[in-house]
């Protein structure tokens, strides 16, 4: 029997080391653990979101071999858009080797997650979410809200407003109304709103709709008696045409309202029909599919059978169009750190330094395949956002229409605001703030 016993612990013993060579035999891999949702009252962000994403990889593993060879690997973990879902996916996903960053797409997923990706030293990527004062890089050096954060959007979206109404001064006695989703990304920009509502003179009533955004007929009826020059829409998912159909039924008039980042897309507005016509919103990608890399991943990766859409009419659709520009900014992340420590799998603190070197500037954009795609980026050690850039689209009834030129945030407003955040986080969490991008990362 004890004979017995140890042949079974050494047959596991086996198995275990078996297992292990199985994960890290793997040398020439640089792994993506996906954080998704697929079902759910957001599934439509999240399957065009990882969808774009997953084509991405997959056109860099087909056309290129990977990336110098290293070929990129995923694993999916369904969150419906839940936090203990998303941290549950974490902690089964973690010990997996050659992790390049976390790319949850969710605010509260992220911010559940700072602790933990700090701790392990892996990139957490929140692009066009999460902390504000993530930006700053002295503070989060693993955290990267890449190309937006929710205050570089507000200034931009105030921005817009000024540039329709004939300057900043022109602001002041107007009235905005900011309708918001109630979780903490839609809550984030609350004290924003009132700062920038101080400095240019504008008023600001700020309403919240309990998630997932069914029902807003009291809100409306708020707003119709509030009488707004505009209201910006601050939702996600079924909150978005809701919000337009609702609008319209009270008679406030699309063109006068401004929708946020994650009230851009194409399953916001048609769901909505003629209600959402001459609805505006922000983004930081156009849509559409004439660009040079969405023809590659519709040659290479689709006539392959190897597209992650069920449906291809969504592909160059916003949410798709948002992956594929997120897959370009973690494959370029990896090839920047690649060409400092090897054409190999990386770490994930050698992606970070990878990150805290993007530098895409429009020659780089356009030699992708991406040129008006996006404009650029320019992450630092300090500043993990880049420079902010967005643009505005305007719904025909049938398409997004761009009607803006790139529009940069106030920053020399926005900095101090952001640095005296962080500060006050590290503070709280005992965390020495960098003063040079060279010196090791300590936590």
């Amino acid at each position: 029997m004890n004979m017995m016993r140890r042949l079974k612990v050494t047959m596991a013993a086996a198995l275990a080391v078996g297992l292990a060579n199985t994960f890290t035999a793997h040398a020439d891999e640089q792994f993506f653990p996906l954080q998704s949702y697929r079902v759910g009252p957001y599934a439509a962000g999240g399957t065009g979101f990882f969808g774009g994403f997953i084509d991405y990889l997959n056109l860099i593993n087909i056309r290129d071999g990977g990336v110098n060879g290293v070929k990129l690997t995923w694993d999916e973990g369904e969150t419906q858009y839940e936090v203990e879902r998303g941290v549950e996916v974490y902690e089964r996903l973690k010990s997996r080797p050659g992790i390049a960053a976390w790319n949850p797409l969710s605010v509260g997923i992220a911010y559940a997650m700072i602790d933990r990706i700090t701790k392990d030293k892996v990139p957490l990527i929140t692009i066009n979410h999460g902390r504000t004062d993530s930006t700053d890089g002295r503070v989060f050096p693993y955290v990267f809200p890449l190309l937006l954060n929710p205050y570089s959007e507000t200034s931009g979206i105030v921005n817009y407003i000024a540039s329709k109404e004939g300057g900043a001064d022109k602001l002041k006695g107007k009235k905005i109304v900011v309708l918001y989703h109630g979780s903490p990304y839609g809550k984030e920009t609350i004290p924003i709103y009132k700062r920038l509502a101080d400095k240019y003179g504008f008023e600001v009533e700020q309403i919240e709709v309990p998630h997932p955004g069914n029902e807003q007929q009291s809100q409306w009826l708020s707003i119709r008696r509030a009488k707004p020059d505009y209201v910006v829409l601050r939702g996600w998912g079924v909150m978005n045409p809701v919000a337009l159909k609702t609008a319209q039924k009270v008679g406030f008039p699309a063109d006068h309202i401004i929708g946020n980042v994650w009230s851009n897309s194409e399953e916001d507005v048609i769901p909505a029909g003629d209600a959402a016509k001459g609805y505006i919103a922000i983004t930081t990608q156009a849509s559409g599919a004439d660009y040079s890399v969405l023809q590659e991943v519709i040659k290479t990766v689709y006539g392959a059978n190897k597209g992650n859409l069920d449906d291809k009419k969504r592909i160059g659709s916003v949410y798709h169009n948002l992956g594929i520009v997120n897959g370009i900014l973690n494959v370029e992340a990896v090839r920047i750190a690649q060409a400092k420590f090897g054409k190999r799998t990386l770490t994930g603190d050698e992606v970070r330094w990878g990150f805290e070197h993007l530098q895409l500037d429009p020659a780089r954009v356009e030699a992708l395949g991406a040129k008006g795609l996006f404009h650029s980026i320019n992450v630092t050690w300090d500043n993990h956002e880049g420079d902010g850039r967005v643009t505005f689209q305007q719904w025909d009834g049938s398409k997004w229409k761009v009607v803006s030129d790139w529009i940069a945030p106030d920053w020399a407003s926005l900095r101090p605001i952001i640095e005296k955040s962080s500060a006050a986080y590290a503070k709280e969490h005992n965390i020495k703030i960098r003063t040079s991008g060279d010196e090791p990362v300590s936590q």
